[in-house]
């Protein structure tokens, strides 16, 4: 994998990856530390979301929600993050529980990244029908 960074002005700058280019820690775009939340939430969905598969159409609406804590010292990295999975539709709560700890203890790099380095993960789920 290769990416370039590009700045901007000020703190401002712009990411590019595999053809695709975004903007990084301006005031339309998420800094750094943001995007690795984000992106923790995004990759463990991912595996929730391809998981569910052709029950994906009782799903009317599906996000995540984050919440992180970071360290009072330089470098501020991540302490604990907490995710909360809502799914609203008609989805087995035992099925979405087991894709979610599949999720963190096998396919999430992102989040084994975050934990591998002792940051504490707390998840829970919200189904409704």
């Amino acid at each position: 994998m290769q990416g370039t960074v590009h700045w901007i002005t000020g703190e401002e700058m712009v990411g590019e990856i595999a053809g695709k280019s975004f903007g990084i820690h301006s005031e339309a775009h998420a800094g750094p530390m943001q995007m690795v939340l984000i992106s923790h939430g995004a990759c463990s969905f991912i595996d929730v979301i391809a998981g569910l598969k052709d029950r994906m159409d009782n799903v009317r609406s599906a996000w995540v929600e984050l919440e992180a804590d970071r360290a009072d010292e330089h470098p501020r990295v991540f302490t604990a993050v907490r995710m909360k999975y809502v799914i609203e539709g008609d989805v087995p709560e035992k099925l979405v529980n087991r894709l979610i700890e599949q999720s963190h203890e096998k396919y999430c790099s992102v989040g084994a990244m975050m934990t591998g380095a002792g940051v504490a993960l707390d998840w829970s789920v919200d189904i409704r029908a």
